[in-house]
């Protein structure tokens, strides 16, 4: 009875623990949002050094963020334009959720204070050239080093502390160059594409851009999404969007740049990647191979009976000749180029393997056939001068001539009634 009380009032200390850690996670989430119970929030927050990865996002690149399975980065180009950045960075807000915008110095020079609410707020602020011209994959490098300039000056200068200007640029419309990239990663600035946009530039619906952005964030299970805080088919699409990313279990990621006090999230190289190959799924081409092995030498290993994948059983299905060379030699020399002039389908090509001979004596003989009779065929025309000589030799009398017999006449019948 007394062993049974402990095991009674152990279990029920337990049950009792996990009701208080049940009851205390919601209440430790919402004090990550006051005022918002139910916020989508922001799950975690990491730190990319731009020296290390300089170009980012599988819509153009090999490397995308270090994300784990249904972790999502929002991101927003072209703002601020406060009719509807407003917007978007209350409903941010709303969900405690940290994003990274990206933007023109044109609008950060009209409107500086929409500059400064996206800071205070503790989002990411990078920038997205000074006008957004849409021919960076054209432009010499004296149109194209104003643009990246001119927006990083106007958007730094619209802050209050510019050292919160995070080195991150995105090209306009995407629309990359490499002299663009080497001269952005020249200057420590990380380049930025995206995984998947969900088209709110176009003329759709806002209905249309919350399906695009979770069918084809579903479609890759993580990534960059690309948005702009600049269209009124965004502003409502938004809150849809962020529904579903809470039904489906989605984490949001607020990514920022690293700097001496904050070092890098340590990763491997194999996480900056979408899709990273893993021991399950088969690889589509093998590794290029710099440097065989034999490269360097003189003589080869001779070949064994488990080279040929011959088993016990079978080996007296082997030609003799190779089980009486199998001992001969650990090495050989290294074969010259000469040694494979054999034309293919040859008789010794054909000979080099027991169940090939039977062919091989198939083409012999039908390479004799011919020559048969050829000879016969020379013999023939040996034959026929001769004939044509005795030819012109005889007369030869016309075949109409021969065919063509004197009629008797009239005349004659007569003679022959009078006697």
């Amino acid at each position: 009875m007394i062993g049974s009380s402990v095991v009674v009032r152990t279990r029920s200390w337990i049950v009792l623990c996990l009701g208080f850690l049940t009851v205390g996670a919601p209440a430790a989430y919402a004090a990550d949002c006051p005022g918002h119970p139910d916020a989508l929030g922001t799950s975690r927050t990491l730190v990319v050094d731009p020296r290390e990865h300089p170009r980012i996002g599988t819509m153009q690149y090999r490397e995308t963020l270090p994300l784990k399975d249904h972790e999502v980065v929002l991101t927003f180009d072209d703002g601020p334009l406060p009719k509807y950045s407003n917007q978007v960075l209350k409903m941010l807000d709303d969900e405690c959720i940290k994003a990274t915008f990206f933007i023109i110095g044109q609008q950060a020079k009209a409107n500086p204070e929409g500059v400064r609410k996206l800071v205070a707020a503790g989002h990411t602020v990078g920038t997205h050239s000074m006008s957004h011209p849409l021919t960076f994959d054209r432009m010499p490098v004296e149109k194209y080093e104003p643009e990246i300039n001119g927006g990083i000056e106007w958007t730094s200068a619209a802050m209050t502390d510019p050292s919160k200007l995070a080195p991150f640029f995105r090209i306009p419309g995407l629309m990359r160059a490499e002299g663009v990239e080497n001269y952005l990663i020249s200057r420590g600035i990380q380049v930025w594409s995206a995984d998947f946009p969900a088209d709110d530039w176009r003329h759709v619906s806002s209905d249309r851009v919350y399906q695009l952005a979770i069918q084809r964030l579903e479609a890759k299970g993580k990534g960059i999404l690309l948005l702009h805080d600049i269209q009124a088919r965004t502003v409502a699409a938004l809150p849809k969007i962020i529904r579903d990313l809470k039904a489906r279990g989605y984490r949001i990621v607020h990514v920022v740049p690293a700097t001496p006090d904050r070092p890098a999230t340590p990763t491997t190289p194999v996480e900056w990647l979408l899709h990273p190959p893993t021991e399950t799924t088969p690889i589509a081409r093998w590794p290029a191979v710099p440097n065989f092995v034999f490269t360097e030498t003189r003589t080869l290993p001779a070949p064994a009976l488990a080279d040929l994948n011959a088993q016990t059983e079978h080996q007296p299905l082997l030609p003799r000749r190779t089980k009486g060379q199998t001992d001969i030699a650990s090495t050989l020399p290294v074969p010259g180029h000469d040694l494979f002039s054999i034309p293919e389908g040859s008789v010794e090509v054909l000979l080099s393997t027991t169940l090939s001979r039977r062919a091989a004596t198939r083409m012999a003989m039908a390479a004799e056939t011919p020559r048969a009779g050829k000879d016969k065929a020379a013999k023939g025309k040996a034959v026929k001068p001769h004939a044509a000589r005795t030819a012109r030799a005889a007369p030869v009398t016309p075949k109409h001539a021969a065919q063509a017999k004197p009629r008797p006449t009239r005349v004659a019948t007569s003679v022959k009634k009078r006697a």
